[in-house]
């Protein structure tokens, strides 16, 4: 695969001359440019939350460095010039001459409330202003790392870009004996069983909002459809519960409907489900395809309009993509004689899909606007169950590349291949929104 630009930053300034030092201003994401220089010093911290401090710092850190658009400064440059003593009055012109862009200032103290004060202040070091203002949390949970990450994403928000850093990831873990859904933080950390059954659950899909899963559920001898609110641990047997084995659901980008595989007609084909009128009502299901070979993954443009899927109409095992309504079906892959699982990105630009090759199964991106198809993985394993992050940057997807079926990550580029899970047999994650 072609190595694409790097993603930067560029600094949109307001108008020239001086400016306060707590003047804040906007900025935008360009390609094509260096990545920004982005000074991470130790915070400032008293001795009795020094841990706490260290432990912030460096979840920070490794979620600065998965961006991509920051380039962290090299720990050994922070000797060339005094230690930060205060974060709201910093040395400019010291932290200019070690070519740092944009200084993360924070000090960490003890809350006489209970818990930690964590302020901090992002500053833009050339024009020193601030690019946020200074913020302090009051912080009494002891998971640290959603502190953590939570202020990466409000960093990420100021330069105009969708944070993922208290995304999660659901995915399917036998690790507990049955398969049962899981849910993990975005760097594979927190792993937590979130269903109890004695029964299979698979294929679990996040809606809009981050708060409910759909999936499968092997339930009286028939694979039914669920929903999940994983927040209050609550669970609606849908429609798509009382007839025919029930697979892949998928939501739509409003999150009033479910697209899934059903064999409710005798053959697998495509269903669309209301959802959001009544979750239990047995109405309001449209089949859109009608043939007799096998379709099933849908996979829902960001825009509502129209749905991937796969297909094996044709005598092989092909990705189509129709309208919402079941009409204008078109294939769109082509070569190999096995394609699967494809999913939409969030920016609607692409669509990542399984190939088998030469007998390997890897990952290909299909570039709606051009029609180019670019391989993805080339780690010579299995591959498949592609879901994208939120910003569009990153794909999860399964792997046996450490010898079994694991969890892993791995940049649209290509780069930054990371594996999540190690416990147990693991698959079928999807990023939460």
């Amino acid at each position: 695969m072609k190595k694409l630009l790097p993603i930067c930053l560029a600094l949109v300034l307001a108008a020239a001359g001086p400016a306060a030092a707590q003047q804040e201003f906007n900025m935008r994401i360009t390609e094509g440019m260096p990545a920004v220089a982005f000074a991470l010093p130790p915070f400032v911290a008293a001795p009795a939350v020094k841990a706490a401090a260290d432990e912030i710092h460096d979840v920070l850190e490794a979620d600065i460095r998965y961006t991509r658009i920051f380039e962290l400064l090299p720990k050994s440059y922070y000797g060339y010039i005094r230690p930060l003593a205060d974060p709201m009055t910093p040395d400019f012109p010291e932290w200019q001459s070690i070519q740092a862009n944009v200084l993360f200032a924070a000090q960490v103290s003890p809350d006489p409330a209970g818990g930690i004060l964590f302020d901090w202040v992002l500053y833009d070091v050339k024009s020193k202003r601030t690019i946020i203002s200074p913020r302090q949390t009051q912080y009494k949970d002891a998971n640290l790392r959603y502190l953590a990450h939570r202020t990466a994403d409000e960093i990420m928000k100021a330069y105009g870009e969708k944070p993922i850093f208290t995304s999660r990831i659901a995915f399917v873990s036998n690790r507990d004996k049955n398969e049962e859904i899981y849910l993990m933080d975005y760097d594979g950390a927190n792993q937590t069983r979130l269903l109890y059954n004695t029964v299979n659950d698979s294929s679990p899909a996040w809606d809009p909002s981050g708060r409910r899963l759909a999936y499968s559920s092997w339930q009286n001898m028939t694979v039914g459809v669920y929903i999940l609110d994983v927040f209050e641990k609550s669970r609606t047997r849908t429609p798509v519960c009382l007839k025919g084995q029930n697979y892949t659901p998928a939501w739509s980008p409003d999150g009033k409907k479910l697209a899934f595989a059903s064999s409710m007609s005798g053959n697998h084909e495509i269903y669309v489900a209301d959802i959001e009128s009544n979750p239990t009502r047995v109405g309001r299901i449209k089949q859109l395809t009608f043939n007799p070979g096998v379709d099933i993954a849908p996979s829902w443009s960001p825009t509502g309009r129209e749905i991937v899927f796969t297909s094996d109409r044709g005598g092989t095992t092909q990705i189509y993509i129709m309208d919402a309504d079941g009409g204008n079906t078109r294939r769109i892959s082509f070569g190999a004689n096995h394609h699967d699982a494809p999913a939409w990105s969030p920016n609607g630009d692409k669509i990542v899909y399984v190939a088998r090759v030469d007998n390997a199964f890897d990952l290909y991106l299909y570039n709606i606007r051009s029609g180019q198809i670019s391989k993805l993985t080339e780690v010579y394993a299995r591959n498949e169950s592609p879901a994208w992050s939120p910003d569009g940057r990153h794909i999860v997807f399964t792997s046996n590349l450490s010898g079994s079926s694991q969890i892993h990550v791995i940049d649209i580029d290509g780069r930054n291949l990371r594996q999540l899970t190690t416990k147990g047999e693991n698959k079928l994650a999807k990023w939460s929104q």
